[in-house]
């Protein structure tokens, strides 16, 4: 069976690939392997999401998620957010 090569455009959503942990502020950048998110995006770095977060975001109750990396070919034309969310008040221990 062939590969599937799909097609982008600026109309398709990309995930925001946000640049910090919610909780500590830690720098994620894109190609992190240490992100977590959940549907919403939400994100957090491994440590406060499997340490005070127990795998649960905080704001939706929904389960964090290793991150997906965008292909660094990608990022030119589609690039991370540079938009920090920094909310430790709603980290209870990861303040």
């Amino acid at each position: 069976m062939p590969a599937h090569h799909a097609t982008f455009s600026p109309e398709v959503p990309m995930l925001q690939l946000r640049p910090n942990c919610e909780c500590c502020d830690k720098d994620l950048p894109p190609d992190s392997t240490e992100a977590r998110i959940c549907s919403f995006e939400c994100t957090f770095c491994v440590s406060c999401a499997e340490g005070a977060l127990n795998g649960k975001c905080p704001n939706c109750g929904g389960e964090l998620l290793v991150r997906p990396r965008r292909p660094a070919d990608r990022l030119a034309n589609n690039p991370a957010s540079k938009d920090r969310i920094y909310k430790p008040a709603g980290c209870g221990k990861a303040a």
